[in-house]
């Protein structure tokens, strides 16, 4: 798989209103591990006020959460999808965003790109943002 650079992505200064219109985060492929960068970035958003939905295929709590086998299992609105998961996964996530109607921004994580997905996220009046991960983001931002 060849690497792509993000040529897609909301612009930086607009990371912070993105947080500021999000209460409901799903991640999808949040990790049980807790030494994983999706089971700390996930405690930390939680930590942090925002509500959690883990996307997993196994499991059926991940840090006191109700898991969701899929973006479309959730029966409440979604503002922020946060990525954890290959770059030619990211289409299917995008296309689930899109029939759910309510996500306001598809999010993935470092080393995670996918531009032709994003941008039609974007088509879509979502907002997007790749390469970038929300603990790091949020952090710089709120705890500096």
């Amino acid at each position: 798989m060849e690497c792509e650079f993000p040529v897609v992505n909301t612009p930086k200064n607009e990371i912070k209103e993105i947080f500021e219109n999000t209460k409901t985060i799903a991640i999808v492929g949040c990790s049980p591990d807790v030494t994983k960068a999706s089971n700390k970035v996930a405690a930390y958003l939680i930590e942090n006020g925002f509500t959690v939905l883990p996307i997993y295929p196994k499991e059926d709590f991940i840090l006191g959460q109700k898991v969701y086998r899929s973006l479309l299992d959730i029966e409440v609105a979604v503002d922020l999808v946060d990525i954890f998961r290959k770059p030619d996964v990211i289409a299917t996530v995008v296309d689930e965003c899109i029939q759910r109607g309510d996500v306001k921004c598809v999010w993935s994580q470092l080393g995670l790109v996918n531009n032709e997905a994003m941008e039609k996220a974007e088509q879509h009046g979502m907002k997007a943002v790749q390469n970038f991960c929300t603990k790091i983001e949020h952090g710089m931002i709120y705890h500096p």
